[in-house]
């Protein structure tokens, strides 16, 4: 079993703060200083250009990968980091789509994170009018799979409510439809099992500053399951994706395997922060974690029900069901939350009415959770939410 109380004494956490917002950016290990530094002085500073070869800065994002990809249940040497999500989801929906070249209709639901969208809406236009993005409620899904269907793109739990899609399931009808599949793992990698090979998952993409704790702008990933790998194209056909890269060719030629999936430089001191990280993460039990996850946010949502009547639970009740998260509903949720983030607890606030808590076992127990449902409670209960200046939206919510 993983020991969560020696997890939690490897984080850079601030005294008086109750932290439920590492589903939106994970908290700093306190290796990542001392790796980080290493990085810029030792690396960077006294090697210079040749740390590409003498600390192998090169083959970091393949080395990385696979220690995520134990996580998110992939097969050894087909995870590649680099690049944003954003990214590294036009390079999988465009693949996706290159082996669908009959098909028109990319299917998503309502549910996943517009940023994702956003991204194949702006693919599918460079492609031509006859492309559609085909948005549904995410219960709807299943029965939107047809024989139409080039692409399915989901993200596993939604990043409002924590819901959960039947990954297993939905790969199965998707495959029985002739649908090649994209995941989002951006609310799922670190936040619970993932068994990209027992659903036989066709592409997957996600982020690591959230539940991986890389820290804010952290590399993305990208993951093309092995029956794919040497005939998906990647459409952003960058320097280091080619097959030799300093044969400075003037044509491009896919590489092999998953490099090919790489496509400019990559982020060398954002890759030694989640070095550091994954130091933690390579100790954690994946299934003990999920345990974890689940009483916590249990626990959390009895707490907050039994003393805080005007929230409304909009997340799953089933653990089973739900992330790593625990969403409220109320009316006047964006001034709650601000005067919860300043009496100590923080969560983050997502449109029209979300108050949304993340709990990550590696750093919170059960003391965190029954401190933050006493401060929120306080919060609601006597109305401390209700001030103008909490009103006043931010930039960032």
């Amino acid at each position: 079993m993983t020991d969560f109380a020696a997890t939690k004494a490897m984080f850079d956490l601030p005294e008086g703060m109750i932290y439920l917002d590492g589903n939106s950016l994970g908290p700093l290990p306190k290796a990542t200083k001392d790796r980080v530094a290493a990085m810029i002085e030792d690396e960077w500073g006294q090697m210079l250009i040749t740390g590409w070869n003498k600390a192998g800065w090169m083959q970091q994002p393949s080395a990385i990968g696979d220690r995520i990809g134990r996580l998110i249940g992939a097969e050894k040497g087909h995870v590649m980091m680099g690049d944003t999500l954003s990214i590294k989801v036009y390079q999988a929906v465009a693949s996706a789509l290159e082996m669908n070249p009959d098909r028109r209709v990319v299917l998503s639901d309502n549910g996943n994170f517009p940023s994702d969208l956003y991204i194949v809406q702006g693919l599918l236009k460079s492609l031509g009018a006859d492309y559609e993005l085909r948005v549904v409620n995410p219960e709807d899904v299943a029965e939107n799979i047809t024989d139409e269907i080039a692409v399915l793109m989901l993200t596993e739990v939604d990043y409002r409510s924590g819901r959960m899609h039947d990954m297993k399931a939905l790969t199965e009808l998707a495959h029985a439809r002739g649908v090649v599949t994209v995941w989002d793992l951006a609310h799922s990698a670190g936040a619970l099992p993932v068994d990209l090979v027992g659903c036989r998952a066709d592409f997957a993409v996600g982020c690591t500053y959230k539940y991986l704790n890389s820290g804010p702008g952290g590399p993305a990933f990208i993951y093309v399951a092995p029956r794919h790998i040497d005939k998906a194209r990647p459409a952003l056909s960058g320097w280091l994706g080619h097959e030799a890269p300093f044969a400075f060719d003037l044509d491009y030629r896919p590489g092999t395997g998953i490099e090919r999936m790489r496509v400019g430089t990559p982020p060398m001191i954002q890759l030694a922060a989640l070095d550091a990280s994954m130091d933690i993460w390579d100790q954690v039990d994946m299934q003990a974690l999920r345990a974890r996850s689940i009483a916590l946010c249990d626990r959390f949502i009895a707490g907050v029900e039994a003393s805080c009547p005007e929230l409304a639970l909009a997340s799953p009740r089933d653990g089973n069901a739900r992330g790593s998260q625990v969403s409220f509903a109320f009316e006047e949720g964006y001034a709650a939350m601000q005067a919860v983030i300043e009496h100590g607890v923080i969560g983050d606030f997502r449109a029209p009415d979300i108050m949304r808590f993340g709990f990550t076992p590696l750093y919170i127990d059960e003391a965190d959770v029954d401190g933050a449902v006493e401060i929120i409670a306080d919060v609601m209960n006597n109305r401390l939410w209700d001030r103008p200046e909490y009103k006043i939206r931010s930039a960032v919510t």
